[in-house]
């Protein structure tokens, strides 16, 4: 992978945006990569992507993030720089199911995914060796009513420990508390059938099945506290028949969680996703 640097800019839409940023980059020999732009005309709102050669730039992030803020303070911009050679580090969170969590330790142990798994969090302990075989930390921490928040207490510590950047919830299968939602906002993925809200509570597949659903899906999306209604990253559907049995359902189900929850990881630590009010513009 070539290094960039990739900057992510958001602002009011105005007449001169991208000239600006563009000849501040060729004012430093900047040489761009990838460049994305999108303007909401009923947001009344500027979104930007730009990739750099890193090489390209005299200075590290740190003199860029000086230099450029005079720019960012003249149009209002919220905006951060990344370094593609410094891997978000990304905790995984599962229950029992394990189609989600298998299939993103296979692309992140194939290199297929540019981050760092640095632990594995599980209310259950079913799924210990298969982590543990990618030589990644997995840690047990059962979840009740009765010790719920010192549960959540105990997983904030080591998101704290293991300084991370991105928190994937693989098919985990508890609800977290609104303070750890407000923390780490726009930090926490999930996944989730896209059944909802017409077949809600268990046995989803079952409902849809009695109903002669003939599309079946996932979505994922950041977490917030109003479940399953946070900022909506990527999403898909297969389509089924009255043909398809209910573990037809299931086993396709699977398959379209585990694609959309990679596309969706992929497209955050990329940098690929911006997050507006409770949307979301997401650059290919």
């Amino acid at each position: 992978m070539e290094h960039t640097y990739r900057l992510v800019i958001s602002c009011p839409d105005r007449v001169g945006i991208v000239a600006k940023v563009s000849n501040f980059l060729s004012t430093y020999n900047g040489w761009i990569t990838e460049a994305s732009h999108h303007s909401d005309t009923q947001s009344g709102w500027f979104f930007m992507r730009h990739e750099i050669k890193a090489e390209s730039i005299p200075f590290g992030l740190e003199q860029f993030r000086t230099a450029f803020e005079p720019i960012a303070r003249e149009f209002n911009m919220s905006w951060h720089i990344a370094d593609s050679a410094q891997p978000k580090r990304v905790i995984l969170m599962c229950s029992k199911e394990s189609h989600c969590l298998a299939d993103l330790l296979y692309r992140w142990h194939s290199k297929d995914l540019n981050a760092e798994i640095v632990a594995v969090i599980s209310n259950h302990d079913d799924l210990r060796r298969m982590v543990e075989w990618h030589d990644i930390p997995y840690h047990h921490i059962p979840v009740s009513k009765e010790n719920k928040a010192e549960a959540f207490r105990h997983i904030e510590e080591l998101f704290e420990h293991y300084e991370t950047d991105v928190v994937v919830l693989a098919r985990y299968m508890q609800i977290l508390p609104e303070a750890l939602c407000d923390k780490y906002a726009g930090k926490v993925i999930n996944i989730h059938h896209s059944f909802l809200p017409s077949f809600a509570g268990a046995r989803p597949y079952h409902q849809a099945y009695s109903r002669g659903v003939k599309l079946i899906g996932a979505t994922c999306h950041y977490v917030t506290q109003d479940l399953d209604e946070g900022p909506i990253i990527e999403q898909d559907v297969i389509r089924i028949s009255h043909s398809d049995s209910i573990d037809d359902m299931v086993r396709l189900g699977k398959d379209v969680e585990k694609n959309v929850l990679a596309r969706g990881l992929r497209a955050h630590i990329e940098d690929r996703v911006i997050t507006y009010e409770n949307k979301t513009v997401v650059f290919d």
